[in-house]
């Protein structure tokens, strides 16, 4: 028997009801009624600060390898009749958006007493369950599948042969009206026989192929992801160390993950400059989760004891054609102190559905991204170099950024819930995430003139010891708003740091924001010759970029993955997704293309292109003659290098 009818269920009546109420004519009617709207549901109910009473049992089974599909057990414990609601993650950290991926989530029963109860989902709410529970139970099983993606097209690719990445958020269902820090699960896994493993989590117990961890609430499971392996190889990054460091890595064959001394030295190096950095650590222990793969897609994203570092199989193996991926550790590292230790209010939130905001990511993830650069060069990951035509790159990029003359950065800080990472076809135009690249170049500008207005005696690394590094040991998350950046900067360096961040921040126009290369000493030339580290982004990428010149970005086979609005080539009406066929008449090839670029600087003819779109062909010709441009960055004469003393390693 079920208890008295939960409000959910109320209103699935009423509506019902109301529904056949509706189709009654009425003799009086003249004319129908316009249509009015259907009775909201009732809200699902609202997280509150409270224990959650027992612990949930978590038993995920990642050996179907084949299938790339992982099996889910929970006994969860109720304490009552009536209508429960049991929540899918929705809005995860470190996306800053509601991604979770309950499209993935297949085959849900659930069962009390051995008997199966109906659940009903959400008419508003995708990621919420109605579970009207009987009277005399005191406990739910719950059974799921997570249908992870067989091809890159479907997402990303977190089963292989050879290993996984396990994020807990996409194998846990969760009672409603709760925070998350008071949900306690404990959590076991089964893992293909000889795989080795690393994680954040602590482990109990288990034998062979399985593995039993240590109780943890919800929010410490979400943000501690398992990276498993056939080849898995842990490396101690700070032996002796204070708290404990290591490099977790998996790799599709074992040959990938030989680290050479000098390349171990480096990695080592990273954890110390970061603690002269911060001064300060939030964990009591971090692991480095690093995927080696050409199969497994990859990743950057951050936790508090831990980070999700997924790149190419060729990390240490081709260590010199690597250059664009070497600054991912040094980037996700410095989010154990900002953005997961200190972070902005509005992305802070009691539980994994409801929705966050993102309105200071330029500190979470621009100043990050930042430190990820100069961290990169000081431990030795990029060499001096490297570092500045990485920086040369990235003010190239916002040099011309015609996007914003319309948008503003501050508002770039919505694209993550806008956009959610899909493809759009003018980003130069519709801007992206800028806050990343173009709010480096702002906390660049914030160091260079700290350094400048104290003579080299203070920089941003000041501003970092004191506003990241509070409760040295402690990692209990500290929130902050705008005003206390403000008053952190003006702390290190008297300044009127609001009208700065505001200027960088609230502008629309075509003005570059190239104030701190200019401050440290630099200014953006061009010549006709690629850096290495361009060579290597476009490695990366699969592409060969002629952003510069042409204005356009090709995969090798000529496909044009992206244009710049109102370059030559857009101006041309070109457009992402159209193929070059030929150029001046032969068969395209790409060093053709080119000599073509080449020889148009002295020879007034355009560049005439075959190109096909869908099924049609066209010729179109570019009328441009400035040949091939590449970024990079030149001394201004009789200044200070206060950029290089930036990139310098701590002592």
């Amino acid at each position: 028997m079920f208890p008295f009818p939960s409000p959910f269920r109320r209103w699935l009546l009423l509506s019902t009801v109301l529904g056949a109420l509706s189709a009654i004519p009425s003799a009086l009617a003249q004319s129908p009624p316009p249509p009015q709207p259907v009775p909201s549901p009732p809200p699902v109910p609202a997280p509150v600060d409270h224990p959650y009473a027992g612990t949930v049992d978590l038993q995920v089974d990642a050996t179907d390898l084949d299938h790339h599909i992982m099996s889910v057990r929970e006994a969860v414990p109720v304490t009552g009749a009536g209508d429960m609601v049991l929540l899918y993650p929705q809005w995860l950290p470190g996306n800053h958006s509601p991604s979770g991926q309950i499209d993935k989530l297949g085959s849900l029963s659930i069962f009390a007493n051995g008997k199966p109860i109906p659940w009903t989902r959400d008419p508003a709410n995708m990621f919420a369950f109605h579970v009207p529970v009987p009277s005399g139970v005191d406990r739910l099983d719950v059974s799921f599948q997570f249908l992870s993606p067989v091809e890159a097209k479907e997402g990303r690719v977190v089963m292989t042969p050879a290993m996984l990445d396990l994020q807990w958020n996409s194998v846990v269902l969760y009672p409603a009206g709760y925070f998350s820090r008071d949900i306690t699960l404990a959590p076991h896994l089964l893992l293909p026989d000889g795989w080795g493993f690393g994680s954040a989590l602590e482990r109990a117990g288990g034998n062979g192929a399985r593995v039993d961890f240590k109780p943890v609430t919800l929010n410490v499971l979400v943000d501690s992801p398992l990276y498993a392996g056939r080849n898995f190889e842990r490396v101690d990054l700070d032996p002796g160390g204070r708290t404990p460091v290591h490099l977790d890595v998996v790799a599709d064959r074992p040959d990938q993950l030989e680290i050479t001394p000098d390349q171990l030295k480096i990695h080592k190096a990273l954890v110390q400059q970061a603690y002269k950095l911060f001064n300060s650590r939030h964990y009591d222990h971090y692991d480095f989760l690093l995927s080696l793969s050409d199969e497994m897609s990859g990743i950057g994203l951050e936790h508090h004891r831990s980070s999700e570092d997924g790149t190419s199989s060729g990390y240490f193996i081709d260590w010199a054609h690597q250059a664009a991926e070497r600054d991912l550790l040094s980037h996700e590292y410095t989010h154990s102190w900002n953005g997961k230790f200190r972070r902005p209010a509005d992305l802070w939130q009691p539980n994994f559905n409801v929705p966050e905001q993102d309105s200071l990511l330029w500190v979470y993830e621009g100043q990050t991204q930042y430190w990820g650069k100069i961290l990169a060069a000081r431990a030795g990951l990029h060499t001096r170099q490297e570092a500045l035509d990485s920086l040369a790159l990235t003010a190239a990029t916002y040099a011309n950024g015609v996007g914003r003359s319309w948008r503003a950065l501050e508002d770039t800080t919505n694209d993550p819930i806008i956009a959610q990472r899909r493809p759009i076809p003018w980003r130069s135009w519709q801007r992206s995430e800028d806050y990343y690249e173009e709010g480096a170049l702002m906390w660049l500008e914030a160091d260079m003139t700290i350094r400048q207005l104290s003579h080299g005696q203070r920089s941003l690394d000041d501003f970092a010891r004191t506003f990241f590094s509070p409760d040295d040991g402690s990692y209990d998350v500290l929130t902050y708003r705008f005003d206390d950046v403000v008053k952190a900067l003006a702390d290190v360096q008297p300044y009127d740091w609001r009208g700065f961040l505001l200027s960088h921040l609230d502008r629309t126009g075509t003005v570059p924001p190239l104030g701190g290369l200019e401050k440290g000493g630099y200014r953006l030339v061009f010549t006709d010759t690629e850096t290495p580290f361009q060579s290597s982004v476009d490695r990366h990428r699969g592409t060969t970029d002629f952003a510069f010149s042409l204005g356009l970005s090709l995969t090798s086979d000529g496909t044009m993955q992206a244009v710049i609005w109102n370059s030559p080539a857009f101006r041309a009406g070109l457009a992402v997704g159209t193929r070059i066929v030929a150029v001046d008449g032969l068969a395209f090839a790409m060093d053709d293309l080119k000599q073509a670029v080449r020889v148009a600087k002295t020879h007034p003819a355009p560049i005439e292109l075959l190109v096909r779109s869908g099924n049609r062909f066209r010729t179109v010709r570019i009328d441009y003659h400035d040949g091939l441009r590449y970024p990079h960055l030149s001394r201004i004469d009789n200044t200070a290098d206060l950029l290089d003393a930036a990139l310098s390693p701590r002592p």
